[in-house]
């Protein structure tokens, strides 16, 4: 049995939260550029997807996943790892509404029977890092078995070096938030774990701006993500360190300018909201940002639940392929189409 630290029911609880609220708040700006945004929506940051609340997408899924199979294979990384293939291969059969190319690819070959040692495909997406964060607090006693559980988790998907630098770094980045580490130490243990040129030079751009004090849009468009974050993990994970760093325990300022800077805002705003989530605890959130979010069979209670279940190590979690998910994937992909159509009209 791997024993959490005392107080980790509040830091998993935050990052769990703050991963669906993140996700949830971003979604309705997915695509948008920063311009547009800004242009837009002008009365601020609230949940715009349907009648003023707000949907999961797949970052939470994910997220929940990668948490049940910890759960039920907390001290077996092979184990986790095939537990995490299976749930995949169930959620990619109940017709999820948004699932990124490389993903999509890794599930279809898991149907095919291949090996989850050969499921994953070389390719730098988000998907990996994106349901990282809550691997990062529940190991966040233990550096070793926190790097063996992020790449097992990242392998079934994404293979390319750049997605497993990106899943370790924000792995990582949720661990050090949830000890509340100085901002020098974070940044020392996270150059650890750079390796790629692309990452390198993005964490250089991180350094020296961050010294500055400069604004989160400001950076993005530093790294050429000016008119909106794209879904290159060394992108989308430096631009979410660098909003967690600028606002130090301020979870709402810290998902907001993410968000404003346009792009893959979805999945930026899941891993901003999962570490910061995770150094603010749940409190933190706004309260209005997580009652808007109306969602199921995966919901904000069943969410609470699984948090509860992780710190005491006890039960197996939510189930999240019951019957009606692909009638729930059937309306979101309406409430999604029908939100786009709507985007072209005059703001609301």
């Amino acid at each position: 049995m791997i024993t959490n630290p005392e107080g980790s029911h509040d830091l998993l609880l935050g990052c769990l939260l703050g991963t669906g609220v993140g996700d949830a708040l971003g979604l309705a700006s997915e695509g948008m550029t920063r311009r547009r945004i800004a242009a837009r929506w002008r009365d601020g940051l609230r949940h715009r997807l349907v009648l003023r609340r707000g949907m999961f997408s797949d970052d939470t899924e994910h997220t929940i996943m990668v948490a049940a199979a910890m759960l039920r294979h907390a001290g077996d990384v092979i184990a986790f790892q095939r537990s995490l293939a299976w749930r995949l291969r169930s959620w990619f059969l109940c017709l999820p509404a948004g699932v990124g190319m490389a993903t999509a690819k890794a599930c279809i070959r898991l149907w095919l029977g291949f090996p989850v040692s050969k499921s994953g495909v070389r390719s730098a997406g988000n998907g990996a890092a994106m349901r990282s964060a809550v691997i990062g607090v529940f190991f966040r006693g233990d550096p070793g078995k926190r790097r063996e559980f992020a790449l097992a988790a990242c392998r079934v998907t994404h293979t390319d070096p750049r997605a497993e630098e990106s899943a370790l770094m924000v792995a990582e980045a949720a661990a050090l938030a949830s000890w509340r580490a100085g901002s020098a130490e974070c940044l020392a243990k996270l150059r650890e774990f750079v390796v790629s040129e692309e990452m390198k030079s993005r964490f250089a751009a991180l350094e020296e701006m961050g010294g500055k004090g400069a604004g989160v849009s400001e950076f993005a468009a530093a790294i050429g993500c000016g008119e909106g974050v794209s879904g290159f993990a060394p992108n989308t994970v430096a631009v979410a360190l660098y909003a967690w760093l600028r606002h130090r325990g301020d979870f709402a300022a810290a998902v907001r300018e993410v968000i404003a800077c346009g792009g893959d805002t979805d999945t930026v705003a899941a891993i901003t909201g999962g570490i910061c989530g995770a150094e603010t605890g749940a409190a933190a959130i706004p309260r209005e940002w997580v009652e808007g979010i109306v969602d199921w069979p995966l919901s904000v209670s069943r969410i609470r639940g699984l948090a509860t279940a992780l710190a005491e190590q006890r039960g197996s979690g939510p189930r999240l392929f019951l019957p009606e998910v692909p009638l729930r994937n059937l309306i979101f992909l309406g409430v999604v189409l029908a939100h786009g159509f709507r985007r072209l009209f005059p703001p609301y």
